[in-house]
């Protein structure tokens, strides 16, 4: 191999400050003190002061190198040299002793949610009716995605003595405690850390003397909140890296877990990178003088290893059991000749010669200054976890505790038996105690190691053990085979020993000894290749060497600088670094510390350090790429050379960045590798020399850079001087046959196949303009063909060179092993599209290669340029597919593949217009008809964001979180603020004052503009439940009144409207209800009541001045549920903390309210086990309702444990013995009772059904007195908890038979006449067990259960039954009759019985004052209420417009009678009757048009809200009245028109339960029923609002949208417009987008699943708009859309095809750059219309320009295809280049390209005409021909040149000759135009032709002919078509009147 100079390295030296200690106290102290300074540090720890840095790469090769720097109280973390973080621990009182930087999973990183949400054990039917609707299984599964979970973070790890610290990048940090002293550690792949401890001398000495196994020392870190688990042992690592298991692994996560022998210490690991994926670790074992080798992998733990016991010697038995007592602290003395069994690193005594003072006289180790607590005794992670003791524990089940002194004191080290009870924790290693689960499941291991190799050492390597270097590098995929080399220098014997690593599929890896090299210390480095890291070496002579390719050596000379500046006044940038090359310091090691494989720091022989950072590898793409192509086709030693030559060249150029120099380097390395003359130094022709400046430039290559420069192009050249007479030079010979021409053959056909591919990107053009002279020049000696081709393409390859033909070939024999053309490209690929039956093979340098029989050098691995050409040619394939007939289809598998292989708009934007038509007509298919089961990459890549979207939804789009749209920006609806408005804005924040929050903000202002934007009716309802402003009412006047009493009067009035105020809570909370997706991590502000009221007309303000403090209270809790119900479920700062944070000091009603409403919405699931306990310790009423209703809902259904635990505590009824005084009142109980409820609903769990409906006939309950005031409504909770549990589950089977008789009872008594002896209060356990009935039998349409809650139908039956009962029977037996509720006059007259109908028909009719008319009125006003109800219940949020009829109708009946006006007392009773009948009417109203705002609706209820505010100063008026008309206003706009109600079994169960006809008397009644059930509502909320939005400008819009859904078994369609309610999922069949203003959308939720969840998920239907029109809300009436405006189309493709001067003139849409911002607000088209589509150009070439891209911009609207605009401007640019660019004849092929395409193949393979599914094309054909018919005009002027036809002729017959530039640009000009064949063939076919000529003219038939018209035009025939099969055109082929030409030229040469 050919000898070259050594490579020249830079070193500069670093000054490191040197850090002087804190003190001396160390030097001076006593040796007792000394000791134990060193027993608090630990042995194997550094020394204090010493200041340690390490740097990692993080994130792979193109990651952040980061170095980690620390001392003991303070870690930097810096990147690039500059500080990021600092962190400080002296308050930690602890030494640091190692720092590192590692992984960890990011789901690992926070801990799991407290309350889990596990299902109950209760199974469930498949075929059994679902309890709640498809929006709560959604919530459920709501969480990050799949594959999200699994993401590494980087972590900076901190281990102290006794705890360590995690600090994330994301600012969080983590503490945990560690039960040893951590020596060092390691990251280690893929996440986590491997750990070693430190191996006290002590504990060898106690492990020897008790006979045990050393406790293990190596352990793996993969979780914070975990213990450090010991690292396994296992037999085996079974495949490659990425792929790697352990061998039998099952098998040996059963077995008892092996740890690694705890005398190998770590020397050096390695983690998956960019330098080697394999995982390695080498260890030593000094007492063995044994090196060993292990591969480690990371399992995820499975089962965890049994228990295994500790192994003892067989020598025990001669020793004393009583002198050695297990559990004994042993305080022997430490013998130096102990030390000789330590690892290396741990620092021997200061006095060896001494031994250690008697320990035991020390105090212990908590006493001492700065130690931690954990050291004094044994308690440790595990203990404390557990809960045991482990100083009452023993290793041995035999062995029995042995007293100890008390006087006895602990020594001041960890103790042998201090480490053990925490390693037998963590390992399960060293006992036979049983281990309870909850340990196993925390001491899996998750690391196992394998031994790959041992390696024996000298002593000499021992003692030097902290030198050894090993380095892992040159990973690379040889041949299927990956492997990576691995080199171990020993400097104690100057030796370098490289190994081979090779890792295979289902086998060991194995490890081979390869070479042996002198070497005193390695380094990775990456030096000469980018992406593969090389060696570099340090010689024994101190000097430098670098291997790389595998073992190829390359020798460095290294130069020393200093890098201080010098000292001198003056600025001297030169001499800022001096070179020391004088100095006589060479290199002595290498500092792995501060290494890296970018800067490596090498420690002098003067003590200094130096630091190098070099790179090998060019910075010019085409120089590496060209390199890295080579490497795939040519053999190691061949191409190494190529290499070493390129870096010769390239050292001897300065390494110059320069990218021409880098590539000339490299043509002439590859010219002088295979012994080519270059053509850099060989003019054809000779020019003077020349002193004119301008001259010199010129004739060099740099100009050519700016040939393209529109301004520089028109400079002058200098005049073309006469060229010296200088014959034209050949190329030397070149022997055929040897192994270097058949390695040139291949090396030609992979720069050609390379060339291929950066022809086909438009941003390499300049470089195939560098590659093709190369290329031409090795053709010369191949194939002159393939210079023909080439030069035709790039007419300035070889300009100095004769024109290539086969009279100028090199070798005389050409090569025939490859085609005489060479493979094109474009016609290869047009060739498939055209013809799929076409297959033209195609290979590639790796198969040329293999057919040579050459072995690759694959130096840069798998490492593919030609990866571009490959996923192109797959997505071409697609389109081509034969077997596909259906262009929708092919183009589908086209964009899916495209997909799949990368290519996106980015790709696409760099390929040619001609490469990139058939992948944009494929996208444009898809676009039209998206297909429905596509993933979001795919809707994306065709530009259907809007689909994308919609299936795929992305986080919610009602928050801007402070900034504004994109529309918002460029046309702004609002004006801006005024420096004085955002002047006082800052002053205000400033100030510290902030705006009032009232509570019904609803943060929805852009969609409540388009909900509700046409009046102000939320307006109207904010003013009515506000309860924050003063409300004005007018005063009640008594003209006859004294002040006094007018006062009076005026307090009265003021007391009654703050009952109304206490009220507006309820309303509220549904009108606001989720209106906040984010909140601050402020203190929540929950609006104050305000009770003051201005009376009118005095305009005073009265405050009351006494309110009953409990009513108060129950007002502020409702008032703190309404404020955290605004707070929507999908909130994801709501955490524990932040719940604390707003805890208040003292509890308050408000904090209990918002507790509960936080857990109506799910958030109480976040909040910690503690934080419950701090609520419910206080025992503070309100709070604990809150937090057990909030507990219960927030864990809805699941059966949580933890939360049932907290019931019992607070529910007798749940524990073992339910006479026990919890002393917990009653109210609190029943909302104990109500959690059980809805914790188990839909369970069926029989323990919790048979506990509530014990608590039905409660035996303390029966007699009321003082102490169970509230007995009514904890029977009703009772009631709702055993109907909630056996909610819809009732059956026929006798444990339901059982439950039904014992409800019957409850319902109508046992038959004894009650008393004070009765078992239950029939009054009160009526009307609760007939709900408990319909809440189990709900649905199950059971008559006979029905027929149990019959309404009696006679005076004496209605007589003993109270008439409020008589709508809760009615309402039950709906529930149970579920289906034959209809809103019909029918079904509501079966429903009252024939006897009250006919006595209601015929009252008038009976004597005045009979009371049967009473009793006949009373039931009828029941009965009807509770129709009413149950229509309400069943068609809730369906805006059914019968059931809206119908309660509407009873609504206005029930107020007419509610405001008649009769003195009697029986007309006040049936008064009041009604208007509690009234109250649940309205609630219905609104529960069917729940969310719709409907104002017809809203009328009545303001009607009714004024007309109470006259009447509720009258004592009777209840306080539950106000609640009801505040729930109606809410429901009517639940949560600002986004929500409704669902008719789920559950949502059923919670309407029953927050509406229940039950009316309190005040604010603070809670006697009969409890108020904080009124909030259960939530729990029936679903969220189906539809709501539009623009995908781009992300607003919401009107949209009308067809609808399909079924009931039963018919379907029926509806056109609504969104946003709109939309029917229940269960029903919804499909959404149609119907409208021609945006893409059409189909969302098939019947049919396709993920339709269904997306729509689920946000509701969202994103939509995209048209480019010709505008939105609705801008354009309601399409007046404003283009197609409006522009009045035709006419005249635009002429514009397009033929731009003319005079088109401006009939342009239809000649203002279009006017009025364009009418009708679209996309910025590329504004931008574009702004600047060129102008009509003010200054020169014909502007107007002309201007003319077309306003056709252009026209075009691209009107269709809706704005991709075409650059494509089009493209064309305009192929239409007006010159001849004379570089780049003209590759843009001529490009446009052959697309003509042909558009032309021949569109219409046949892309239009769908066959499918009867036309599409137009992106570009017209016409436009494309017509700009290949301008450029032909122009060549016609050269073809009909005579001095054209002359050199036409010679390159006809093969003599071309040298030609001149602009002859040559013409010749290829016209050659690429026409595909006329290469002069070989046009030769061999001139012979042919005259053979032919002379064989049949004048012959006899059929021989010939004599008719010499048809013989030529047969043989024109016969040549037009063999010329076209000997190359690879495009389209048609060589062209006919090219052929007469080319004939016409062989005339005149002849």
């Amino acid at each position: 191999m050919a000898q070259f100079e050594p490579l020249p390295i830079h070193l500069y030296r670093q000054h490191l400050p040197k850090i002087a200690p804190n003190s001396s106290d160390d030097e001076h102290g006593s040796p007792l003190l000394n000791s134990i300074k060193s027993a608090l540090r630990g042995t194997g720890v550094s020394p204090p002061s010493t200041v340690h840095s390490s740097r990692f790469l993080i994130g792979g090769k193109d990651g952040p190198e980061q170095e980690l720097t620390w001392n003991d109280n303070n870690v930097i973390l810096s990147v690039g040299g500059v500080v990021r973080k600092k962190w400080s621990l002296e308050l930690e009182g602890q030494p640091v002793q190692y720092a590192c930087i590692g992984w960890l999973e990011e789901s690992d990183s926070f801990p799991p949610k407290h309350f889990s949400e596990q299902q109950d054990s209760a199974s469930r039917s498949p075929f059994e009716r679902p309890t709640f609707g498809p929006f709560f299984h959604a919530n459920q599964k709501s969480g990050p995605p799949p594959g999200k979970r699994d993401s590494k973070v980087s972590a900076v790890f901190v281990f102290l003595r006794s705890i360590g610290k995690v600090y994330f990048d994301s600012g969080f940090e983590h503490t945990f405690a560690l039960p040893f002293i951590v020596r060092k550690a390691w990251p280690v792949t893929p996440h986590g850390l491997l750990i070693q401890r430190v191996l006290e001398p002590a504990e060898l000495y106690e492990a020897e003397l008790a006979g045990e196994d050393v406790l293990p020392t190596i352990f793996c870190l993969s979780n914070p909140f975990a213990e450090p688990s010991a690292v396994g042992l296992t037999s085996g690592i079974l495949g490659n890296a990425q792929s790697a298991k352990i061998n039998y692994e099952d098998e040996n996560l059963a077995r008892p877990l092996k740890p690694v022998p705890p005398h190998e210490v770590i020397l050096w690991t390695s983690h998956s990178g960019p330098n080697s994926p394999h995982e390695i670790v080498v260890s030593l074992d000094s007492g063995q003088r044994r090196l060993t080798f292990w591969r480690y992998v990371y399992v995820k733990p499975k089962d965890s290893p049994l228990q295994r016991g500790r192994k003892r010697t067989q020598n025990l038995t001669h020793k004393k059991p009583q002198s050695m007592p297990s559990n004994s602290r042993r305080t022997s003395a430490v013998f130096p000749d102990m030390f000789d069994r330590l690892h290396p690193s741990s620092p021997r005594p200061p006095s060896p010669h001494q031994p250690f003072p008697e320990l035991t006289e020390f105090p212990p180790l908590s006493k001492l200054p700065g130690m931690a607590p954990s050291l004094s005794t044994t308690t440790t992670m595990a203990s404390l976890a557990s809960g045991s003791n482990f100083s009452s524990s023993s290793t041995h089940s035999n062995s029995r505790p042995q007293p100890q002194p008390a006087t006895k004191m602990r020594r001041n080290s960890l103790t042998r038996h201090d480490l053990s009870v925490t390693m037998n924790r963590m390992v399960l290693f060293a006992s036979d105690l049983e281990v309870t689960p909850a340990e196993h499941g925390r001491m899996k291991t998750c690391l196992w190691m394998d031994r790959l190799l041992e390696f024996e050492l000298t002593q000499a390597d021992v003692e030097m053990s902290s030198a050894i270097t090993f380095a892992l590098f040159d990973h690379r995929k040889i041949d299927r085979l990956s492997r990576s080399l691995f080199s171990i220098c020993l400097p104690s014997r100057e030796s370098l020993m490289i190994f081979q690593l090779a890792a295979f599929e289902n086998r060991r890896m194995e490890i081979s000894p390869l070479r042996r090299f002198h070497g005193m210390a390695t380094s990775v480095i990456c030096g000469a290749r980018l992406s593969i890291w090389d060696l570099l070496i340090v010689n024994p002579n101190g000097g430098l060497s670098l291997l790389t390719h595998g073992t190829y050596e390359v020798a460095l000379t290294p130069i020393l600088h200093d890098s201080e500046p010098r000292r001198e006044d003056r600025m001297d940038v030169e001499g800022s670094l001096q070179s020391t090359g004088s100095n006589k310091s060479h290199i002595v090691s290498v500092v792995n510390e501060l290494s890296s494989p970018y800067v490596t720091t090498f420690r002098m022989s003067d003590g200094t350090t130096a630091c190098t950072a070099f790179h090998y590898f060019p910075s010019d793409e085409l120089t590496s790429h060209a390199l890295q192509i080579l490497a795939l086709c040519l053999p190691s030693d061949v191409f190494f050379l190529l290499h070493r030559r390129f870096l010769h060249n390239w050292a001897s150029r300065s390494f110059t960045d320069l990218l021409d120099v880098q590539f000339d380097c490299f043509a002439d390395a590859l010219y002088a590798t295979f012994g080519l003359q270059s053509g850099t130094t060989a003019p054809s022709v000779g020019l003077p020399p020349s002193t004119n400046a301008w001259d010199s430039l010129f004739n060099t290559t740099s100009h050519k850079r700016f040939h393209e420069d529109h301004v520089l192009k028109h400079l002058k050249p200098p005049s073309n001087p006469v060229p010296h007479a200088a014959p034209a030079r050949h190329l030397p010979a070149l022997q055929k046959g040897t192994d270097l021409y058949n390695q040139l053959v291949v090396a030609l056909y992979t720069l050609h196949t390379f060339a291929e591919n950066l022809r086909i990107l438009v941003d390499r053009y300049s470089s195939l303009l560098r590659l093709a002279p190369v290329i031409c020049r090795i053709a010369m000696y191949i194939r002159p063909e393939w210079a023909d081709y080439w030069r035709r393409i790039c007419p300035e390859s070889m300009s100095s060179l004769p024109w290539p033909s086969s009279t100028t070939a090199a070798v005389e024999d050409l090569n025939d092993t490859i085609p005489v053309w060479p493979p094109d490209i474009s016609a290869i690929l047009y060739g498939r599209i055209s013809n799929p039956e076409w297959r033209v093979p195609w290979y590639d340098a790796l198969e040329l290669a293999a057919r040579f029989r050459i072995q690759p050098s694959y130096a840069y691995g798998t490492i593919d340029p030609l990866e571009s050409m490959k996923t192109l040619t797959l997505a071409y394939m697609k389109l081509a597919d034969p077997d596909v007939k259906r262009n929708l289809k092919r183009a589908e598998n086209a964009v899916r593949q495209m997909v799949v292989s990368g290519i996106n708009e980015d790709f696409i934007a760099r390929l040619t217009l001609g490469i990139a038509a058939p992948l944009r007509e494929a996208i444009r298919t898809c676009q039209m008809t998206p297909p429905t089961d596509w993933p979001q990459e795919a809707y994306k890549a065709i530009s259907r964001d809007d689909v994308a979207a919609s299936v795929y939804p992305g986080p919610d789009t009602r928050l801007t979180n402070g900034y504004r749209s994109a529309k918002e920006y460029l046309t702004s609806s609002r004006p801006r603020k005024t420096i004085g408005q955002i002047a006082s804005s800052a002053k205000a924040a400033t100030s510290g004052e902030s705006e009032t929050t009232t509570g019904v903000e609803l943060e929805l202002d852009e969609f409540a503009s388009i909900r509700f934007g046409q009046d102000r009716r939320l307006e109207e309802i904010a003013r009515l439940l506000s309860s924050s402003t003063i409300c004005s009412v007018r005063a009640l006047e008594r003209p006859d009144a004294t002040e006094h009493d007018q006062a009076k009067d005026h307090q009265m009035q003021v007391c009654r409207i703050a009952e109304r105020t206490l009220a507006l809570p309820y309303g509220r909370a549904m009108f606001t209800f989720g209106s906040m997706s984010f909140i601050s991590r402020e203190a929540f502000s929950i609006p104050k009541f305000e009770f003051a009221v201005k009376l009118h007309p005095s305009n005073s303000v009265v405050t009351p001045e006494k309110l009953v403090q409990d009513s108060v209270h129950w007002g502020q809790f409702h008032n703190g549920v309404a404020a955290a119900l605004r707070i929507s479920s999908s909130a994801a700062s709501v955490d524990s903390s932040w719940i604390a944070f707003n805890k208040p000091s003292e509890l308050t009603p408000e904090h209990a309210g918002f507790l509960f409403g936080l857990g109506l919405t799910g958030h109480l699931k976040e909040m910690l086990t503690w934080h419950t306990f701090g609520y419910l310790t206080p025992k503070h009423d309100l709070t604990s309702i809150g937090v057990l209703l909030g507990l219960s809902a927030a864990n809805v259904g699941n059966g949580n444990q933890h939360v049932t635990k907290l019931l019992a505590v607070h529910t007798p009824a749940l524990l073992p013995t339910p006479t026990v005084d919890l002393n917990v009142p009653l109210h609190t109980q029943a909302a104990g009772m109500t959690g059980v409820g809805l914790l188990y609903i839909g369970t069926k769990n029989r323990r919790m059904a048979e506990v509530c409906l014990n608590q039905m006939n409660r035996k303390d309950l029966v007699q009321p007195d003082i102490s169970n005031e509230y007995r009514e409504a904890y029977t009703y909770s009772a009631a709702l908890a055993f109907g909630m549990v056996m909610l819809g589950k009732g059956t026929s089977i006798p444990a339901d038979t059982a439950l039904v008789e014992r409800l019957n009872i409850l319902i109508h008594g046992d038959g004894g006449l009650g008393g004070p002896n009765a078992s239950f209060d029939i009054n009160l356990t009526s009307p609760a067990a007939s709900i408990a009935l319909g809440l189990m039998y709900l649905r199950s349409e059971r008559q006979d259960v029905a027929d149990l809650l019959s309404v009696p139908n006679t005076i004496l039956g209605l007589n003993r039954v109270q008439p409020s009962f008589l709508l809760i029977r009615t309402l039950a037996r709906s529930l149970i009759m579920w289906s034959e509720i209809t809103p019909t006059n029918e079904w509501i007259s079966g429903q009252i019985p024939e006897a009250i109908r006919k006595g209601i028909e015929n009252k008038h009719k009976l004597p005045p004052g009979s009371t049967i008319a009473d009793s006949w009125e009373l039931a009828y006003y029941n009965i009807i209420a509770g129709c009413c109800f149950a229509i309400g219940l069943k068609f809730a949020g369906t805006a059914r417009q019968e059931a809206y009829k119908m309660i509407i109708r009873y609504h206005d009946l029930y107020t007419r009678t509610v405001f008649s006006n009769t003195p009697s007392f029986d007309w006040r009773i049936k008064r009041s009757a009604a208007r509690d009948g009234l109250n649940l009417i309205t609630i219905s109203l609104s529960m069917v048009m729940a969310g719709t705002g409907e104002i017809t609706c809203l009328r009545r209820l303001r009607y009714v809200y004024g007309m109470y505010a006259n009447i509720m100063y009258h004592p009777a008026f209840k306080y539950g009245i106000h609640v009801s008309i505040h729930q109606a206003l809410g429901l009517l706009f639940l949560g600002g028109g986004r929500f409704t109600l669902g008719t789920s079994d559950a949502a059923i169960a919670c309407m029953v339960a927050a509406f229940f006809p039950r009316t309190h008397f005040n604010s603070s009644d809670n006697k009969c029923y409890l108020q904080a059930l009124r909030h259960l509502w939530v729990l029936a909320v679903e969220p189906r609002c539809l709501v539009a939005r623009d995908v781009e400008t992300k607003e919401v819009v009107y949209l009308p949208v067809k609808i399909s859904m079924k009931e039963g078994r018919a379907v029926g369609h509806t056109q609504l417009i969104a946003p709109t309610l939309i029917p229940d999922l269960n029903n919804l069949m499909s959404v149609r987008v119907d409208t021609p203003r945006y893409w059409p959308f189909y969302l098939d939720t019947e049919k396709i699943p993920q339709h269904r969840e997306a729509l689920m998920r946000s509701q969202t239907l994103y939509v995209k708009r048209r480019t010709a029109f505008l939105s609705y809300t801008e354009d309601p009436r399409g007046s404003r859309s283009l197609f409006v405006r522009s009045r035709s189309s006419a005249g635009d493709a002429a514009s397009l095809d033929y731009p003319q001067l005079t088109d401006t003139k009939t342009h239809p849409a000649g203002d279009l750059w006017e009025f364009i911002t009418s009708f679209s607000n996309d910025p590329l088209f504004l931008t574009f219309a702004e600047y060129f589509c102008r009509s003010d150009g200054r020169t014909d070439q502007e107007r002309l320009l201007y003319t077309y891209c306003h056709a252009v911009l026209y075009d691209s609207i009107l269709q809706g295809k704005p991709q075409t605009i650059q494509s089009h401007l493209t064309l305009f640019h192929y239409r007006t280049m010159s001849p004379r660019s570089r780049y003209f004849h590759l843009n001529l092929q490009d446009l052959r390209f697309l003509a042909d395409f558009y032309g021949r193949v569109y219409e046949r393979r892309f239009s769908g005409r066959s499918e009867n599914n036309y599409r137009t094309p992106l570009i017209r054909d016409s436009t494309v021909w017509g700009t290949l018919h301008d450029l032909d005009e122009q060549l016609e002027t050269v073809r009909l040149s005579p001095e054209f036809m002359q050199v036409l002729a010679r390159y006809s017959t093969g003599r071309p000759g040298l030609l001149d530039e602009k002859t040559a640009r013409d010749l290829a000009w016209y050659l690429l135009r026409n595909a006329v064949p290469v002069s070989t063939v046009l030769i061999i076919l001139k012979e042919l032709a005259a053979e032919a000529q002379a064989q049949c003219l004048n012959a006899a038939p059929p021989a010939g002919t004599s008719n010499s018209r048809v013989l030529e035009s047969s043989i024109k025939e016969v040549l037009h078509s063999t010329g076209s099969r000997m190359t690879t055109a495009l389209g048609a082929g060589w062209s006919t009147r090219s052929l007469d030409e080319i004939i016409k030229a062989w005339k005149i040469v002849a």
